[in-house]
């Protein structure tokens, strides 16, 4: 019988149970520890085969705010590397007005930078010309620089998608079980950013175009598994998505205006519009499949 519900996953007494004799078990253990040993006797892994020890802390954690186990006292607290974490470094590139048409630009080379020497442009470039500038992603996640004649021109980010979305979520026509096995099929575009003084019309639902084409299978080699489904947020107040729309993604809906976690129901951030483009025809097959 269900006792308690994180993250759509359902929570047993016999659960509970496993949970409190892991405790009892081993009684000298920090709560990283016992995370990291539940993780193991679950086999509760990303599909990278690392194991979910954030997702398995807040999981425990919430099963102890609940008043469900007891975890030992917390030994340490790490710093919160979000308020120390200095402004990324400005890196000066040339920024030569670009005004030209798409054939003239030549060849695009879109390379994924993640986990190489080219981040730290990719980084300082959302930081300094983003309108929301740079933060750290969580989750699994991609960043991408595209070259024209060896010069950045623009910048893509992608993250883990959110797991809440009521229209996204009826557009697929998935359960939770389904959302909760398979939510990791689906990108997030976070940011989008053509540096400021490149001109060229139609470049960005171009390269939209060009990343729908390439990004499922980089998330394959990275995390192990492939991409089914493209989503992103655009502010109404500020942009109209044409480039998005130009490029055939999908209005499905708006935000609430809650945010993430919303401790309450009501609005507190500004309402989103929300657009999708499925990556396979099949994309509700794969979504809503055992994964």
């Amino acid at each position: 019988m269900e006792v308690w519900r994180y993250r759509g996953r359902s929570v047993s007494e016999g659960d509970l149970q496993s949970v409190r004799e892991l405790i009892a078990r081993n009684p000298g253990a920090s709560r990283r520890e016992l995370s990291r040993r539940l993780c193991e006797a679950w086999g509760w892994v990303q599909p990278n085969g690392q194991p979910r020890d954030m997702v398995c802390r807040s999981f425990m954690l919430g099963l102890h705010r609940a008043g469900l186990i007891d975890l030992p006292t917390v030994r340490c607290t790490p710093p919160n590397n979000a308020v120390l974490r200095p402004r990324p470094q400005r890196i000066e590139i040339d920024s030569t007005p670009v005004r030209r048409t798409l054939a003239e630009l030549g060849v695009l080379e879109i390379r994924q930078v993640r986990r190489s020497l080219e981040e730290r442009l990719f980084t300082s470039l959302i930081a300094e010309y983003h309108y929301l500038g740079y933060t750290r992603p969580v989750g699994e996640h991609l960043k991408y620089l595209v070259y024209a004649a060896g010069r950045p021109i623009a910048c893509f980010a992608w993250s883990s998608a959110p797991r809440d979305l009521g229209p996204r979520d009826r557009f697929i026509g998935w359960s939770v079980e389904s959302r909760r096995r398979n939510i990791r099929f689906i990108a997030y575009n976070t940011r989008f950013l053509i540096l400021p003084w490149v001109n060229v019309p139609h470049l960005a639902s171009h390269l939209l175009g060009r990343m729908a084409k390439v990004i499922s299978g980089d998330w394959e080699r990275v995390y192990g598994h492939p991409i089914y489904f493209l989503e992103t947020f655009v502010d109404p107040a500020r942009f109209r998505g044409t480039c998005y729309r130009a490029a055939n993604w999908v209005f499905i809906g708006r935000t609430t205006g809650r945010g993430n976690n919303a401790p309450t129901r009501k609005p507190r951030v500004p309402v989103k519009e929300i657009l999708c483009y499925p990556l396979s025809r099949r994309f509700r097959d794969s979504l809503q499949g055992e994964g």
